[in-house]
């Protein structure tokens, strides 16, 4: 989708590459002139990044830099937009499954009332598990998709049961006997049959039978394409089902739920309104206001329609410091991509990193003049694009603890053609995930010779940060459908997210090497642009693997687009060696050989992905996903495991959100404070205590 939670190839090599050298463009305090500086350098240098680690899990902690110098006004607008957050955190357990919030409450009940010893194997079992539910939101892998499990016995769980607090366990009933509780528990936690995958995207079975989502419920595939086959898709029409499960009454009808006031998920989404009616007399400038009482009118209606005026709103809000994105937003989590999980980031725009990606935005229309497309599919006038970079202030729902590194929104392509659309780079969520990556060996241990370790080091993270930008501002931006032809969701199916990722992806690393970057004062050289195809081909055939476990195929989609293009890549350029994979001394490597003609094979399959989305050719979709970014060759995975056990990484990363803390006088708001938390378990803990408002089942 174009409101795409971005991941570069630095941001998931752990974090690659381009992220390794404690001299990167992000950590310079004097920028080569033209180039505009990275996000400001942290108020605390001696910040610790990182908090706890279990299981293949990195918490780290993010600063806020810039914060201090807003006005009093504006604190009391980020502190509200936060609380408004947070207030929506259940929607997400609910979400993932119909038992999450069950699951969340039985796990939160043991680890604060159990009264046996908290020392010795079993209890850190437990707490490892607890920390994995906690940071997946569930007990499917927050990447993977598969269903994971407690590593202590059944019998060892129960009598974790029987000894914690009886009357905070979430039962159907106080009658319910604890031996009851666990007879309906006992399947969710340890059954391999009961929802064994969250998103399965598998070709030619019924995907959403076969996801454990609770979007949909007694319903068939075939049924909710009958059922959405009914709406207009074309012009102006909302993006329906967005908001809403679908489900079958007592008559066997097939009916929306509607997320709303007074509706499903009623309770947290009155919260979100409180808060959001606190904010918007605090407003910036009129035209947040409007936007802001605009998304209060959509929570309390559920109306689409005002869904888009909102977000006509929102992208027309470019002067304001403080900036939110609060609902239910992107579509990845439904395996044939219409609803939307419940996100929210609330930022303050960074003005120096912001200008780097603003240069990219203005020059929109030059790039889509001079892209590969075939000139029926491009653009004769690209709108509105408001590029900037941000401080992440909170994160709440689909966006935390696992976070995107850059969006674009809004969605809707007829609001981006007509009104514009923000592109966002989340600058210090970069800054600590390169603090964090710092001397992790992945550069040393699968680079392939020490002149791409030296381009890495010298500009990695500069081209790291260049791809996103383009990635976001320009990839999603650019191409145009054929008239006539429907919306990507219904013509590529469970494919679009994917296929739309890649023709993203390769937008951004078709001009990564062209001499307008250096022209417009973004680049110092071409060679940033070797850098990124060098981690970008490294990343997406192979130490991406590090991700998925042994025997296991591809199935979240900005994994399978990054070996689809890599992939293609590699089998379009074999005959004339463009990039090769070679061994030395009993290991494989990436050998890049010429980097124009690689540049020459992404324009290439650029101009097909944007062919087959703006025709809508399923087949074509389905072909070069199915082949290239779905299957993992086992050996070589295998070897590649191996390689990053000895480094002592955690493969995945996320984040302890910091704690704003109003300053009152005379009751009313003076000032705001941020907090930094240490404990990602502490935090699961209070959000607990504080933001559960929806019933164990909705």
């Amino acid at each position: 989708m174009k409101g795409t939670p971005f991941y570069t190839a630095a941001a998931l090599l752990a974090l690659s590459v381009a992220a390794m050298n404690p001299q990167s463009a992000m950590a310079q305090s004097k920028p080569k002139k033209g180039i505009a500086a990275p996000m400001e350098a942290p108020a605390k240098q001696d910040f610790n990044v990182a908090a706890e680690s279990f299981a293949d899990l990195q918490l780290l902690r993010y600063q806020v830099p810039g914060f201090e110098t807003l006005s009093p006004q504006q604190k009391e607008l980020a502190y509200y937009l936060s609380e408004a957050a947070l207030a929506g955190r259940d929607i997400i357990w609910d979400q993932k499954s119909k038992y999450g919030l069950t699951l969340r409450r039985t796990l939160e009940a043991i680890y604060n009332t159990y009264r046996g010893s908290r020392v010795g194997k079993d209890w850190a079992d437990f707490r490892e598990y607890y920390g994995r539910v906690m940071f997946s939101h569930g007990n499917h892998h927050h990447y993977g998709n598969e269903k994971f499990f407690p590593k202590i016995s059944e019998a060892t769980f129960e009598k974790l049961l029987k000894e914690s607090d009886l009357n905070v366990m979430p039962r159907t009933s106080n009658s319910e006997t604890i031996a009851q509780f666990w007879k309906r528990m006992r399947p969710v936690i340890y059954d391999p049959k009961v929802e064994p995958k969250l998103v399965d995207l598998r070709p030619d079975i019924d995907n959403v039978k076969a996801s454990s989502v609770n979007f949909y419920e007694n319903v068939s595939q075939k049924e909710v394409d009958a059922f959405y086959a009914q709406f207009n898709t074309t012009g102006h029409a909302p993006s329906w089902g967005l908001n809403s499960k679908l489900m079958k009454d007592a008559n066997g009808k097939v009916t929306e739920h509607v997320w709303k006031s007074g509706g499903m998920y009623g309770a947290a989404i009155d919260r979100i309104i409180y808060w959001l009616q606190k904010a918007a007399p605090v407003a910036e400038n009129a035209q947040q206001r409007k936007a802001l009482e605009l998304l209060i009118q959509y929570y309390q209606t559920g109306d689409l329609k005002t869904f888009d005026d909102y977000s006509i709103a929102w992208a027309e809000d470019t002067a304001s410091r403080i900036d939110v994105v609060n609902g239910f937003i992107e579509v990845y989590m439904d395996p044939i991509g219409k609803k939307g999980s419940y996100e929210s980031v609330v930022s303050l725009k960074d003005l120096e990193a912001t200008k780097r990606i603003s240069a990219i935005a203005r020059q929109a229309q030059w790039f889509e003049d001079h892209s590969p497309l075939m000139p029926e599919h491009k653009k004769q006038n690209v709108k509105g694009i408001t590029a900037k970079a941000i401080t992440v202030i909170m994160e709440s729902g689909d966006a935390a603890p696992s976070t995107p590194i850059g969006v674009n929104l809004p969605n809707a392509d007829w609001i981006r053609k007509e009104h514009g659309s923000k592109s966002v780079s989340l600058s210090n969520i970069i800054q600590a995930y390169n603090v964090a990556s710092a001397n992790s060996g992945m550069l040393e241990e699968f680079a392939y010779d020490q002149q791409i370790i030296d381009r890495a080091k010298k500009y990695g993270a500069l081209a790291s940060d260049l791809h996103t930008d383009m990635h976001e501002c320009i990839g999603h931006a650019s191409g145009q459908i054929n008239p006539g032809v429907d919306v990507p969701e219904k013509t590529l199916k469970n494919y679009a997210s994917t296929l739309e990722e890649a023709r993203a992806d390769l937008v951004g690393l078709y001009f990564a090497m062209d001499p307008k970057l250096v022209e417009i004062g973004v680049a110092p050289t071409t060679e940033v642009g070797k850098a990124e195809y060098d981690s970008y081909m490294m990343n997406g055939l192979m130490t991406q693997l590090t991700r998925l476990k042994i025997g296991d195929d591809i199935e979240e989609a900005h994994m399978r687009n990054r070996q689809l293009v890599a992939g293609w890549a590699y089998e379009k350029g074999k005959a004339d060696k463009v990039t090769e994979i070679v061994k030395r001394d009993g290991k494989t490597y990436v050998k890049i050989n010429d980097y124009n003609k690689l540049r020459d094979l992404f324009g290439q399959l650029l101009r097909e992905l944007q062919r087959i989305k703006s025709e809508g050719d399923f087949n074509a979709g389905k072909n070069l996903v199915e082949t290239y970014g779905v299957k993992v060759d086992r050996k070589l995975h295998e070897e590649v495991l191996a390689r990053y056990a000895k480094l002592d990484q955690k493969p995945y990363k996320g984040f302890v959100q910091p704690r704003l803390v109003p300053v009152k006088k005379a009751g009313k708001i003076v000032d705001v404070k941020v907090e930094y938390p240490e404990s990602f378990f502490e935090q699961m803990q209070e959000f607990g205590k504080v933001y559960s408002v929806l019933p164990n089942q909705n």
